[in-house]
């Protein structure tokens, strides 16, 4: 789903803030780990700044609980939990949710924003008190495999919420099987700025770029085969390609694949890189390729690809597909014969500039500044349902919703999730 550009708002829509707000910021999994929710996290709380509001990030990290920076406060130490296929770093002390809960009430936050509101275990503190405006943001695909248990709980929990947002038709689904209701679709944002800055350089060769973790769903092992059999795919007659693939992250699955796939010549193992590296090693490469097995609820490596203009080759996943538009090459995932074939075009075929502006302009289309503006209209409609000042949104009044969906009669909630 392509964002939207959001009109004017609607006479009878609450008028805006006279002042900035102060958000509170809540990411259940650790910042000192890369990871997608994690930059999200960071990078729209750095957007609302230049909008003006006041934002502080609330999250678990890899030290005892306090003040980080001026803007970030970790409550407490994450450990490993395994769910969708990955090991995420999160808190499951209640303590840590307790001083999560403490440090946002001295800080007199106006509104609270929950990443993954039912990830262990930050944001339960907040649904539990209620005490601040939510706005809750839904980003995995899939559901835990104890949604039954966990079913009766969540539905009780979404009253707490006040505006519910995912960030894609995937996520939405998924979300509404542990929250039945209406939901703000919005998207994932782009840094713009970051590619803007990135140092392009020449690679060597031409260079096949994979980012991610290494774990079963990310499928760097089918990209590792396909790869390896690139040159049985060349056209008769003519030398192979000489490309190179670089592997960035690192993952439960690295020290199997490296014994399998050993560094060489044509491919390089990068280990961790920083946001820095990885726009500029995306501003390098000939292609990005995306060869997830399932599990995607967003196509945000996509995204940023197409920003850094780079091509990009990845598995026709929902998330994926949602994201990229017209924009990339998808194959089936897990095929790796037909992800090989794909990567040969994308090698040999002659730089497209146009077709590249055109990737690069529908990346601009989910810059994290236009997310944020969206997300402050969503903090101001919480706000107001939560003070019980949108009666005639309750009644149905199209005028508010449009200010947060850009439409008319859009998907904004008029009430609590798990109300319906």
């Amino acid at each position: 789903m392509k964002p939207e550009t959001a009109p004017e708002a609607a006479p009878d829509a609450v008028p805006a803030a006279p002042r900035g707000l102060r958000i509170a910021m809540v990411c259940p999994y650790d910042l000192s780990r890369p990871g997608g929710v994690q930059g999200q996290a960071l990078g729209l709380a750095r957007a609302l700044e230049r909008l003006g509001h006041e934002v502080v990030v609330v999250a678990p990290g890899n030290r005892g609980p306090g003040w980080a920076t001026d803007h970030l406060y970790v409550a407490g130490r994450s450990v490993g939990v395994r769910s969708n296929g990955s090991v995420s770093p999160v808190s499951v002390s209640p303590a840590a949710a307790r001083r999560a809960v403490g440090v946002v009430r001295e800080w007199r936050a106006d509104v609270v924003h929950l990443h993954e509101p039912f990830a262990p275990a930050l944001g339960y503190g907040f649904l539990l008190v209620h005490r601040w405006p939510v706005v809750a943001t839904f980003h995995r695909s899939g559901v835990p495999q104890a949604a039954s248990l966990l079913a009766l709980g969540a539905r009780r929990a979404c009253r707490r919420i006040d505006v519910a947002v995912a960030v894609s038709e995937v996520a939405r689904q998924s979300a509404a099987l542990l929250c039945p209701g209406e939901y703000e679709v919005l998207f994932n944002g782009v840094d713009l700025d970051r590619f803007a800055r990135a140092r392009p350089g020449e690679p060597r060769a031409p260079a096949v770029l994979f980012l991610g973790r290494h774990e079963r769903r990310k499928g760097l092992g089918i990209l590792l085969e396909a790869f390896s059999q690139l040159s049985s795919s060349w056209p008769e007659g003519t030398d192979g390609p000489q490309a190179e693939l670089w592997v960035a992250g690192d993952g439960p699955e690295t020290a199997a694949l490296r014994a399998r796939y050993p560094e060489s010549a044509r491919l390089r193992w990068l280990g961790v890189v920083s946001d820095e590296e990885v726009a500029d090693r995306l501003a390098r490469a000939t292609v990005l390729c995306a060869p997830s097995l399932d599990g995607e609820s967003f196509g945000m490596v996509l995204l940023e690809a197409m920003a850094a203009r780079c091509r990009v080759v990845a598995s026709d996943i929902p998330g994926y597909r949602e994201a990229a538009g017209p924009h990339a090459t998808l194959v089936p995932p897990g095929d790796a014969g037909a992800l090989r074939e794909a990567l040969v075009v994308a090698l040999r075929e002659p730089r497209d500039e146009g077709a590249l502006d055109g990737a690069a302009d529908h990346a601009g289309e989910w810059s994290m500044e236009h997310l944020a503006r969206r997300y402050a209209d969503a903090y101001r409609l919480a706000a107001g349902l939560h003070a019980g000042l949108a009666a005639g949104l309750h009644a149905g009044a199209p005028g508010l919703a449009g200010v947060l969906s850009g439409r008319a009669g859009g998907r904004a909630r008029s009430g609590n999730v798990g109300a319906r």
